[in-house]
Order: C-alpha cells, then sequence, then structure tokens
C-alpha cells in the first residue's frame, strides 16, 4: 500500500530490530504465496480477502491495512487496468486476468509490507511481459539499494528496465520507509536522477513497489475513493518488497518468498 501521512523523522532499524521484522515479514511472503495459489479463475476476490482474515485471526497477525485511514479490507486485490488498492469484492477472476495481491502484516508492532502480480489462467503475451519486466525493474532496484547509494539512483534503475521495454512509470504513487509504521520517511520514487537524493545508510528499511503501465501512465481513482486505475484502461503490474540497507551487498529482503 502507497498511501498515507509520513512522520518527517527517519529512523534508522538496529540489527536486532531488523530481525523483529523478520516475522511480520515472513508472514506477508507466505500469506501472499497462498493467495497466488488459491488466484484462478473461478475464484471470487472477497474469498481470498476472507482467507487472510480467518489465517491472521488464528495465528494472531494483525491486518496493516484493515482499517487503514478508513480502508475496509485486509487485502488489496487489484484487477487488469487497477493499478492499486483495489477492493476485493464478489468479481470473480477470469481466464486471462492479471491481478495485483498487496498485503501489509503487523507484528509486535512491527510492520511488513509487500505486493505482488500474478496471471489468471493463461495469459497474453503482451501481459506476461508486463510482470516480467516490472519484476525484473524491482530486482534491479534491490540491487541497487545498498549504503552509499542514492535515493535517485534506486528510481533510475527502476525506471530505465521499465521505459526502455517501453512501458509507463506510474509516478503518482511511490515506495515509502517501514518499521513501527507502514509509511515512515523517506518516499522511494520509481523514477529519478542518479547521483542524487538521499544517501543510503545501513540500518534504513523501505518497500520499493515499482508500477507499471501498458500505454500511458496517468492515473484516477475510481468513484470507491480508492482504487487506483489507469486513465487510459491499459494493463497495470505492481510488485513491491520489504528490505533493509545493508553495507557492500544489495538490501536484505525481508518479504523474499522461500
Amino acid at each position: 500500500m502507497v498511501l498515507g501521512n509520513r512522520p518527517n523523522q527517519i529512523t534508522l532499524k538496529t540489527d536486532a530490530e531488523i530481525d523483529e521484522m523478520r516475522l511480520p515479514a515472513a508472514k506477508v511472503a507466505e500469506t501472499l504465496q497462498e493467495l497466488a495459489e488459491m488466484a484462478r479463475p473461478g475464484i471470487r476476490l472477497s474469498a481470498l480477502d476472507q482467507m487472510v482474515d480467518r489465517k491472521f485471526a488464528r495465528e494472531n497477525v494483525t491486518p496493516t491495512f484493515k482499517g487503514y485511514l478508513g480502508y475496509p479490507y485486509t487485502i488489496c486485490a487489484s484487477v487488469n487496468e487497477q493499478i492499486v488498492h483495489g477492493f476485493p469484492t464478489d468479481r470473480t477472476l477470469e481466464d486471462g486476468d492479471i491481478l495485483s495481491l498487496d498485503l501489509g502484516a503487523t507484528i509486535n508492532g512491527w510492520v511488513a509490507d509487500s505486493a505482488v502480480t500474478i496471471g489468471i489462467g493463461s495469459i497474453s503475451r503482451e501481459a506476461q511481459r508486463l510482470l516480467d519486466v516490472t519484476k525484473e525493474s524491482l530486482a534491479v532496484g534491490i540491487d541497487t539499494a545498498r549504503v552509499g547509494a542514492r535515493k535517485g539512483d534506486i528510481g533510475a534503475a527502476i525506471q530505465a528496465v521499465i521505459e526502455s521495454a517501453g512501458f509507463g512509470v506510474v509516478r503518482n504513487y511511490v515506495g515509502h520507509g517501514v518499521g513501527h509504521e507502514m509509511h515512515e520517511p523517506p518516499s522511494m520514487p520509481n523514477y529519478g536522477t542518479s547521483h542524487t537524493g538521499l544517501l543510503l545508510r545501513k540500518g534504513l528499511v523501505i518497500a520499493l513497489e515499482p508500477m507499471a503501465t501498458i500505454g500511458d501512465p496517468s492515473t484516477t481513482v475510481l468513484p470507491d475513493g480508492w482504487t487506483v486505475v489507469t486513465a487510459h484502461g491499459g494493463l497495470a503490474a505492481h510488485f513491491e518488497h520489504t528490505m533493509a540497507i545493508r553495507p557492500d551487498q544489495p538490501a536484505d529482503v525481508l518479504t523474499q518468498w522461500t
């Protein structure tokens, strides 16, 4: 999830605090994998949300999204032209859809946040290429995110992958810091200029979340006040990981699937 008012102060986490964040991060990764396996033609989005509700209640996990600024669901489920913050309604998934799943979990006061876009049944080559490129852009962003890099280096690296493939970079919604709050500084745009911006330091925990579109990346919000869609109806993909910055090597991805 990418909305929110962020505090002004950047906080660096100790190694012990990052270890505490591994618990919600592992839960998010595990649950996203379960959702991806469950999502198939004929499944209602609401069934996916209900599954996570039951799982989190059973395992004493707080769903970070539910109630956040009034958001009414546990997951975000965004289909096709929906970019982010889609409601898990009774809509039934169909063969050829693409589905972005976004999930946050809070355990012992620490938050983790991650997203993935998957194909439902058999999807078009263009849709699959969009997913592959967006996922690759996140991997390149992660590889760039290390001590001594600047915020602009990460945004520029993500932007280059997406735009060189002919897709659009969503600019209205960006990544963010993560910790005791889901949205902490700094903001982490998926575009930028190399060698500019904040210098990354050990202990910074961030969520990178590139969003790419087929065609114009301009966005609009549906009347529900939450669901962000491409303004011209093109498909969109969204991938996200929560990660900790560490010296001399790429970021430590806390929400990595096992």
